[in-house]
């Protein structure tokens, strides 16, 4: 029997479309996390709490929710001296994701850049392809053994990086694989793009290549945007598109970080965002399970 996660392509080839969840970091730190502290261990530490937010946002409307273990390669963990605990991390960070979902939630594996630059471009020893590769199988096969029912690469930079994750994730379970990349927007050329320089008529062509299922973007600049991305990924692309865009640009007053962007303001744009050619949507840095309500209003009255 073919994994549930194959659901969901079925159900956007059907004319449906889905919501995806919102910001963890932004409801970690709410919750305590401190600034430079390792949001992975609170898989272990705090797991009430990560539990609790799962739920918030299967409440709010997602039907799609990440695990939290968006930094969880070796690579990232070494960071924090908890490399060995990665199968560990990643396992725990599943199986709380599924205690909180519902019957017919999904569960999202999340895999983030490991933030090593790869060895053509660094300063340092770099990253190699290989090197790559092994520490997303690593990730990917803790993300299976905990019962995720699909993989999210997401939030990537640079090419090499991306497709060695969805290459990854592909030769460790029969999953579908989400990829999604960060864009700058370039305001000088009214455009947006990558870290190294790939439009998303690029990037979709490039992940869908590597063997992703689902493409698209999330984080950067805010709704706004990711109409403009989307779009432009749609012009080459009939493969299912995700857009979950950050609640607009960062606004810091001393210590105290918050988004431009509340639920209200933020879900005016997705009538545009789902024309534009969205099948899935959420929200990203900024954005908390009140955003997600909003934006599946949207998307159930849009149905009607």
């Amino acid at each position: 029997m073919r994994a549930r996660g194959w659901e969901i392509l079925e159900r956007i080839r059907a004319g449906e479309t889905l919501v995806f969840d919102g910001g963890y970091g932004t409801m970690l730190f709410a919750a305590g996390l401190a600034n430079g502290a390792c949001p992975e261990l609170w898989n272990d530490t705090h797991a009430d709490v990560v539990r609790g937010i799962h739920r918030a946002y299967f409440a709010a409307g997602s039907q799609i929710v990440e695990t939290n273990t968006f930094g969880g390669t070796r690579l990232k963990l070494d960071e924090y001296k908890i490399g060995d605990r990665t199968r560990e991390l990643n396992e725990q960070g599943a199986r709380l994701a599924r205690e909180a979902a519902p019957g017919g939630g999904y569960i999202a594996g999340s895999i983030g850049p490991t933030s090593r630059l790869p060895r053509d471009y660094a300063l340092d020893a770099g990253v190699t392809d290989e090197e790559y590769a092994a520490t997303f199988r690593e990730q990917a096969e803790a993300l299976a053994a905990g019962g995720v029912d699909l993989f999210a690469v997401e939030t990537m930079m640079f090419p090499q990086e991306a497709t060695a994750a969805v290459r990854a994730c592909k030769q460790v379970a029969d999953l579908p694989v989400m990829a999604t990349m960060f864009f700058q927007f370039e305001e000088a050329h009214d455009r947006d793009r990558t870290m190294w320089g790939e439009s998303p008529a690029e990037v979709a062509k490039n992940l869908l290549a590597a063997g992703a299922d689902v493409v698209g973007m999330n984080c950067g600049r805010g709704p706004d945007r990711a109409i403009v991305i989307v779009r432009e990924m749609r012009q080459v692309t009939d493969a299912p598109l995700v857009a979950y865009p950050n609640a607009g640009l960062p606004v810091t007053r001393g210590d105290t970080v918050t988004y431009e962007l509340g639920p209200e303001t933020m879900a005016r744009e997705y009538p545009a965002l789902l024309e534009a050619g969205a099948d899935i949507v959420g929200a990203c840095c900024g954005s908390n399970p009140e955003h997600i309500r909003r934006i599946a209003e949207v998307v159930r009255s849009r149905k009607k």
